[in-house]
Parts: C-alpha cells; structure tokens; sequence
C-alpha cells in the first residue's frame, strides 16, 4: 500500500504519525481505493453459490486498509489540519463518496447479497450474523441498489456534492474562529474574570507578540469571558461573533450552504422514495419515525418550559435588582446565571477547580473503570503521537491482556477545531481466530496549563471528560466479530448512553473522594462543596433542557419541515431558523446572529435528524442510572450487566432488546423528569 503501509510495523499496530507526510495521503488514499475494489470484483466473480461467509462475512472485512487510512487522516483534518491536509480533504471525499456509491450500487454485488438474504431463514444465523445480513442488505437498500441506472448516477452526483459540502462547512467554521481576536489593553476590560483566565488571556496574547489580554473564540476563552467579564459591551461584541460565523455573507457565509445541503439531503430522500430526510434517517434509529422524535421533543417541551419561562423571569429579577437591566440579552444568560448560583448556593467554578487537576481527573475516571470493569490504564511511550500535547496509554483488563490502545488530546491549538469528541484510529473486531483490539482517542479544549498554573477545570470540563470517556469505553469493551457492528457502530441515539451515563458518577461523593483533591493542599474536595455541587445540579435545568430541545427542534425543521413546505434555494435561513425556534425561545432575537450556519452537528457532523438523540439518551442514562444507584454506584453485578448487553455488544442487536437485557425493563422517562428536578 506504499509508503503509509511501510511503517505500520509498529508496537500495537499503532498509526506512525511521526513518519507520516501529508504527500503520502493522496496515493495511499488511491492505492487502498484500488485494493478495495479489487476484493470486492473477488467477491462478486467468486464462482460458488453465495453464502454468508463468501458474500456478506467476505464484505464487512473488505476495505480494511482503507478504512484504517481514512480513520488516521479523517482524525487529524478534526485534531491537527491545516491548508494543506484540509485540501487534500477536499480531493479525497469525492474519491470515497465515489467508490462508496460503486459498492452500493454494483448490481451483481447486491444480486449475492440479496440471494443471502432472501435465503435467511435456513442459514441458522447468530443474533450477530443475522443483523449483520439486515444492515448489509439495507445498506444497498437504503443506497440506491433497487433505483434504475438514471436515478443511480443522480445518487452518485449528490452524494458527491454533498460531502464537499460538508467538509467545506467545516473549512468555514473553523477559519472564522480561527480569525477573531479581541485584544484588551485596560485592566477595566478584563475585571471580573478570574485569574486563571487573566493569565491564559495574556499567555496567548504574549504568545502572538502581543501586549494585553487576547480574547478568542476557542470555548477555554470564549466560556470564561462570557461567564465573568463584567464589560457588557465586550461581552456583546464577543458573543457577537460567536454567533455570527457563517453568516457575514463573505467567502467564509455557509447560508447558500446550508440551503444547499437541506435541498440535497431532501433530493436523496425522495429519489430512495423517503418522504423526507427525516424519515430516510430515522428508519435506523430507535425512535423509528419523524413523528415519534417530534413527539417526544413536544412532551418534553411541555414539562420543561414552564419551569424554563420561570427560571427566566427570575434570572431577569435579578439582573435588575443587581445592575437595573431591563432586558436581558443572550450575552448576560452566562454571566448573570454564574452571578445567581453563587448567589444561591455560594458556589462558583473558581471555587472547585483547584480540586480538579486535569490529570487527577483523568485518574479519576481511569479508577471509575476499574472499581466498574476491572481495566487498568498505563502510560505508554514506545507509541507515535499527532502532536506533543497527546496522551497516551495501554488499557489492560483483570489479566493483563489487552484490551485497547487509548489515546487523549486535551488542549486547543490553531489547527483543532471546538467541542469534544470521542473516535477511533482502528476498530475492534475478530478475524481469523484473533480478536483485533481497538485504538481509541477522545478530543477535548479544555484550559491549558499556565505559567503558575496546572489545568485546572471547571465542574462542565469535568462532566465533559467523563461524558467522552464513557464513549471511549463503548469503543474499548467493543467484543465483536464484524468491525461494522462493533464499538460505537449503533443507533445513534443509542451511542450517547453510555457517555451520558458516565457523567453520573461526578457528582457521587464516593466518586469524587477518588479524585477531586486539592492540586497545591492535597485535600480532599470538602463536604459543603459536595453538596452545593448536587444542590446546584439542576439549576436552571428547565431553561437548560428548552435550548437543547430547540436544537433538535431546528435539526428536525431542517430535515422534515424543510423538505416537506418544498422550500426553493431562495428561503431565508435566518427566517426559517426563527420560526423553528419559535416555541423555545427566551431571549430577544440577535439579528446579526444565526445558528444554522454554525451548526457542525447536523450540517458536518453525523447528527442530522439526530440532534434530538442527546434528549433520547438522557432518559436511557438516568432511568440505568437510577439502576445502580438502587444497588450500589459500583455494584460489580449491574456494572457486569451494563458491560455485558451494552458496551461490549456494539450494534449486534436491536438496542432496546440489549438494554432490556441490561435493565429488565423499558427505560421510564419519569427517571429523567426527577433528576431534573421537573417533577417530584
């Protein structure tokens, strides 16, 4: 596979970053593609009757040293782009998109997978392999397989369209914040913020030979000024900006974008004879139809936004009382909220994170996996990192053996784009009598260390963490035959209970004793502050649950509404948006803002007609979750269970049936109304 493959030799088969050039991407991606395709020509001119094993088996364990390719440099255009890499993107999409769809749509593959499928019932499959020959049978269903040759090649030009698209949504974002400073040069402008993100604001200025404090848009300077910078006016022209990417109507606008990829994504739908997107997605998913999410979207906005509308007038009291604010804006939601909790419960971030050392909580969550799963985390060195602030560790079960390669990346640099995510550099499946372990990774942005200062993280850094670990774990305790099945490889709104549910055990006494410990003292996180942390859990919960609720209210107005009105190119993004958002809003409109055209999740990301899953899956986390607190937060025979039928079964089977194997029963959405607070 030339020069990419000369250095896989590596302890653990680990990708060798440091050898890697960019000039090697472009000819491996190729020389991969040709090797794909010459085991797919094998599987189709294979002379014997199809069966399972040489047709469908044969499939799922193709394409291995591309996907492998695409997953290191996918990877780094997400962690560590730049011009370069992001072009070489731009060429390559089309080139997978294209042999994608020469799969999908190869009509004498298809004819051996449907001949295996039609044959089912007497092949005594296992629950696996007959989910694996649903998916792979669907996959050609759901891709065009059945369309005429005219209706094929319209398949093959959107989807082509489409992931250009996409990476160019990105490209977008990530330039625009990439672009903004606000550099202040008065001490006035800069009170309020805590001294930790005084002295990070003047590092980074320092570090562009700078004089002052350089405010950014990266979430560790964006999330502290907005929270504590008593300039109201600076707090504006930031949040501004912030909600203004993609939508300037420059080279970097993403409206023709966004209008572009709804129409497409409503084209390809209706060619596959979907009524909308929507309905094409959610045939996968666990909620199962538009109507269900909608539904469930509607249910939960009728219990939240009294308390929401509530929570609002008394944040507005509040603000006037203080400062005479008769208005709220967006950009007070932040810094009057921190200035109400501590106001209610003497709490504020700078008071907890001394007790949260970045490496004291990653500890943390490594002692959670073993006190649960019984894994042990070492520090590896002999393995190549993408970039020197990488983490890495050997992951060993209760026998030593290994049980996955984990790499963490915490910090944010120019060529790594916001958020947190978890992925995968090599998935975990067995092949031949072996079983493959997996190379998993989490990406974060948290506050880097200072000159006088470790990493120190707020208590939503901390939940962060926790959250993309409980990913990680998915994809460690991954325990399948087929790659496409395991891990992470589920209904998506399935893939965030396990991270969810992590979350939980950071605000359990018994957890944080484990860890939160002061970073100069070495005390223990005190009792009070325990408390104040529960106690504070589910402040504003009713306005917190109406924004993630106008989220996938917006992604399924997007995919389902949109499509449905038969919308030309010439809609108004802004307009639609406001109308979608109508039910949830709180705050006055921001003219100058958008959200669409920043929103990565459903227009770059996989979440469209899925940004609703988050919801989904807090009521899987707190009804399983309630499980372990009736028996015990590290009760080994429910973590057993929760390792057994969810994070090691992957996709293999439907995930209600899996979590009712787990659980017992079906998950009660009154479990996640209590911790909330929204009922009693």
């Amino acid at each position: 596979m030339n020069i990419l493959n000369q250095y896989f030799n590596t302890a653990y088969n680990t990708a060798p970053f440091s050898k890697l050039k960019n000039d090697d991407f472009l000819p491996a991606f190729k020389t991969a593609i040709e090797k794909a395709k010459s085991e797919i020509d094998a599987i189709v001119q294979n002379a014997e009757v199809p069966t399972f094993q040489n047709t469908i088996e044969a499939l799922d364990y193709s394409g291995e040293e591309l996907d492998r390719i695409s997953s290191i440099f996918f990877n780094l255009n997400s962690a560590e782009t730049n011009d370069e890499i992001q072009k070489i993107a731009q060429e390559v999409s089309p080139l997978l998109s294209e042999f994608s769809n020469d799969i999908t749509l190869n009509k004498d593959l298809f004819k051996r997978v449907k001949a295996v499928y039609d044959s089912k019932s007497g092949l005594g499959l296992s629950t696996e392999q007959t989910t694996l020959l649903d998916k792979k049978y669907k996959g050609f269903a759901r891709n065009g397989a059945n369309l005429p040759e005219d209706k094929k090649e319209q398949l093959r030009a959107i989807d082509k369209e489409l992931s250009q698209l996409k990476l160019k949504f990105g490209e977008h974002i990530l330039a625009e914040t990439n672009a903004f400073e606000m550099l202040l040069t008065k001490e006035e402008d800069v009170s309020g913020l805590p001294e930790g993100a005084k002295e990070a604001a003047k590092q980074m200025a320092e570090s562009k030979g700078k004089n002052g404090w350089l405010i950014t848009l990266d979430y560790p300077s964006y999330i502290p000024f907005m929270t504590y910078a008593d300039n109201r006016k600076l707090r504006e022209r930031l949040s501004k900006a912030f909600g203004s990417k993609g939508f300037k109507g420059d080279e970097l606008d993403n409206q023709d974008i966004v209008l572009r990829i709804a129409n497409l994504r409503a084209q390809r739908a209706q060619l596959l004879g979907y009524k909308t997107h929507a309905d094409f997605v959610l045939e996968e998913r666990m909620a199962e139809t538009p109507e269900k999410v909608n539904n469930f979207l509607g249910e939960l906005l009728e219990k939240a936004k009294p308390a929401a509308q509530k929570e609002f007038e008394n944040l507005e009291a509040f603000a006037k009382d203080l400062d005479g604010i008769n208005q709220l804006q967006k950009w007070d939601s932040a810094y009057y909220s921190e200035k109400l909790k501590q106001k209610l419960f003497s709490l504020d971030d700078e008071q907890l994170k001394p007790y949260f050392k970045l490496e004291n909580v990653i500890n943390g969550a490594f002692t959670v996996a073993e006190k649960l799963f019984g894994l042990r985390f070492e520090d590896i060195d002999t393995i190549d990192k993408y970039h020197e602030d990488v983490m890495t560790y050997k992951v060993v079960d209760a026998e030593n053996e290994l049980v996955s390669i984990f790499y963490a990346d915490f910090f944010p640099r120019a060529g790594k784009r916001n958020g947190a995510w978890m992925t995968s550099f090599k998935p975990q499946m067995i092949k031949d009598g072996q079983n493959h372990r997996p190379h998993v990774s989490i990406v974060c942005n948290f506050t880097k260390p200072t000159k006088s200062k470790p990493s120190l993280l707020t208590f939503n850094e901390v939940t962060t963490l926790f959250h993309e670990f409980g990913h990680a774990l998915h994809g460690m305790l991954a325990n399948t035959t087929y790659p496409s099945l395991s891990g992470t490889s589920v209904f998506w709104d399935f893939v965030e209970l396990p991270s969810q549910i992590l979350e939980n055990w950071c605000y359990e006494e018994e957890t944080l004793k484990l860890f939160a410990t002061h970073y100069k003292t070495g005390d223990v996180i005190p009792m009070e502050l325990i408390e104040k942390i529960k106690a504070s859990a589910t402040f504003h919960e009713g306005m917190q649950t109406l924004r993630q609720l106008s989220f996938g209210m917006l992604d399924m107005a997007w995919h389902f509404d949109y499509a449905q009105r038969k919308h030309s190119r010439e809609v108004s993004v802004k307009e639609f948006e406001k109308k979608a958002f109508g039910s949830t809003s709180l705050y006055p409109d921001v003219a100058e803002n958008c959200m669409s055209t920043a929103f990565a999740h459903i227009f770059q990301g996989g979440y469209s007609s899925g940004y609703y899953s988050y919801k989904w899956a807090e009521v899987l986390d707190a009804d399983a979750f309630e499980y372990f607190k009736d028996q015990g937060i590290f009760n080994k025979t429910v973590a057993n269970k929760f390792k057994a039928y969810v994070l090691s079964q992957g996709g293999t089977e439907n995930p209600m049936t899996l979590y009712k194997k787990f659980r017992g029963q079906e998950p009660k959405p009154e479990a996640l109304l209590r911790r909330a607070g929204l009922i009693k």
